[in-house]
């Protein structure tokens, strides 16, 4: 579908310079509104955006989100499934009440349209970087979902936003929550004292194999566009939404699903967003037949330079700090409660003058929006999210092959084994590269 035909800023002043006649004859009136009076937002003053990939967490997170914002404006949607594509259309339509959002199959015609600011994809892991560069390079600042899909894409993805002087947003809200930011305070406020272990538990899964029998691409579905730089396969329903995140060719499963959460709590706790561990040694169950090949269950070992340990296992979701002061976490909580040990922790004040942490508690949209504006760095930045998936990465070759492995976290590169080396990239399939 073409876009729909919209006076943009620029098609404003050509088309009043031409009624300049016409003024001179008729009264001209400008709504208070229109000039971000009454509490309205001016056009001029709103950040325009064209979001890629509309399914669950694409509307009922980020783009809803966005619509609740006044400095924002969403003009183009895109998704390569046409059910979810025009229920995002309507959405936008509805909540503007106009009829001026444009859909899309192909996301490369909202990177080419010049009256879009900035894009957001939610998108499978094997689009992200691809899409975060091509846009980054159009000149459009990215608010982009978790994670990278190896190692290589995710050092390109960083180095290009930092070329080109585009804000990016790994889309993670956990640095927005309140217990996350206070663990992350009282840590580096010497609080628990020198830290020695940090623990992340991550959900399990797949719990299923997987049925890898082809069946007929449904017609609502571009799937060559879908599967874009990823290999060619049939076709098969449990390879497509959500279900993707089980396969390796477009995920690492929810190591770095939600890996890319936790694990990056651990990183910002630990203040190593720039840098990273320097061995990992992981073991892994996977599923012995069927379509899925992400670990299901898993246990990783990592230790940084200074000792530090990042343990890393499958169960209920949670995240520990211990130092040889104390400790503090939400492990067995559910992600709702923070427990410490001392309990005086808990009611530790952080001063003025002490150590302050970067968040945003309406969290990462906001953040984002906030962040296109002013021109600073996003409180999740490109580099950041990047060391934190390279953990998850390197974990999950660790478990594939097997072995200890030694990592340099300024290369990025393993120094003792040249075939997980050939692990942390892939070739994309043909037209599509880096």
């Amino acid at each position: 579908m073409k876009a729909r035909r919209r006076i943009t800023r620029r098609g404003f002043l050509r088309g009043a310079l031409g009624a300049a006649g016409t003024a001179a004859v008729l009264p001209y009136f400008v709504p208070s509104r229109a000039l971000g009076k009454d509490g309205v937002v001016a056009p001029s003053n709103r950040v325009t955006l064209g979001c890629i990939g509309v399914g669950d967490h694409g509307t009922k997170v980020n783009l809803k989100s966005f619509l609740g914002y006044s400095d924002a404006q969403v003009l183009a949607v895109c998704d390569v499934d046409s059910r979810r594509r025009e229920a995002a259309q309507a959405m936008v339509n509805t909540s503007y009440g106009t009829d001026g959002c444009a859909a899309y199959t192909d996301f490369r015609e909202i990177i080419n349209r010049d009256d879009i600011d900035a894009v957001v994809i939610s998108t499978p892991d094997h689009w992200h970087a691809l899409m975060s560069v091509m846009a980054a390079r159009a000149g459009k600042d990215v608010f982009c979902e978790k994670p990278t899909l190896t190692v290589q894409e995710g050092r390109v993805l960083s180095d290009t936003m930092e070329r080109y002087g585009r804000v990016f947003q790994t889309a993670s809200g956990v640095r927005a929550a309140a217990g996350y930011h206070r663990m992350c305070e009282l840590a580096r406020n010497g609080r628990l004292g020198r830290l020695h272990t940090l623990r992340v538990v991550l959900p399990s899964g797949p719990h299923r194999p997987g049925d890898p029998a082809p069946m007929p691409v449904p017609d609502w579905l571009d799937y060559d566009l879908w599967l874009g730089p990823a290999p060619w396969t049939p076709f098969t329903r449990d390879r497509l939404h959500y279900h993707w995140r089980w396969i390796l060719d477009y995920s690492g499963g929810q190591l770095t699903d939600w890996g890319a959460h936790l694990v990056g709590i651990a990183q910002w706790v630990n203040d190593s967003d720039d840098t990273g561990p320097v061995e990992v040694e992981g073991k892994g169950v996977f599923c012995s037949e069927g379509l899925y090949n992400t670990a299901k269950e898993y246990e990783i070992h990592y230790t940084y330079a200074d000792g530090t340990k990042l343990i890393v296992t499958s169960g209920r979701p949670g995240v520990q700090i211990e130092g040889d002061k104390g400790w503090i976490g939400d492990l067995g909580t559910g992600l709702t409660q923070l427990k410490a040990k001392p309990e005086s922790l808990l009611d530790e004040v952080i001063r003025p003058d002490e150590k302050h942490v970067y968040t945003c508690p309406a969290g990462e949209q906001r953040n984002f929006l906030d962040c296109v504006k002013s021109r600073k760095k996003c409180f999740y930045p490109a580099e950041a999210g990047h060391r934190t998936f390279t953990i998850t990465h390197i974990g999950n070759i660790s478990m594939m092959l097997g072995k200890r492995l030694k990592w340099d976290p300024v290369n990025e590169r393993f120094t003792n084994d040249d075939q997980a080396n050939r692990m942390l990239s892939r070739a994309m399939r043909s037209p599509w590269c880096l």
